[in-house]
């Protein structure tokens, strides 16, 4: 496991604040993060894992690729989440784990105008 000098979900939440309306909240005891209310992100209460929100196709993916890392338990088999074990992510990994996240919350209009933020940067 890597270690990091601030805690996993600090990483992810620098990550997600740096995505247009996000704000911090707290969902069911822990801390979390959404897009103009909707929830995409939190602290697990297992501090080594992080709930995200995942299309189904993803999930199946990546919990069959690395199911060391990416875990979906009974609670969340009907849900759009798994449970990501974040510290084993590179950075540009979480990166995109959390934009993709924040994609499935964020209204399509929002992320209309960040991908053509996005473009006019490039």
């Amino acid at each position: 496991m890597r270690s990091w000098n601030v805690s996993d979900f600090d990483r992810v939440r620098d990550i997600a604040l740096e995505l247009p309306e996000v704000e911090e909240s707290v969902s069911w005891g822990t801390p979390s993060l959404k897009v103009r209310g909707r929830l995409f992100l939190r602290r697990h209460e297992d501090p080594e894992l992080t709930v995200v929100k995942v299309s189904p196709e993803e999930r199946k993916a990546l919990t069959e690729a690395r199911p060391e890392v990416f875990l979906v338990t009974p609670h969340y088999e009907n849900h759009r989440y798994m449970l990501v074990r974040t510290a084993e992510l590179a950075e540009e990994e979480l990166r995109e784990l959390v934009a993709e996240a924040w994609r499935l919350s964020a209204p399509q209009r929002l992320v209309k105008a960040f991908d053509e933020d996005a473009g006019a940067d490039a």
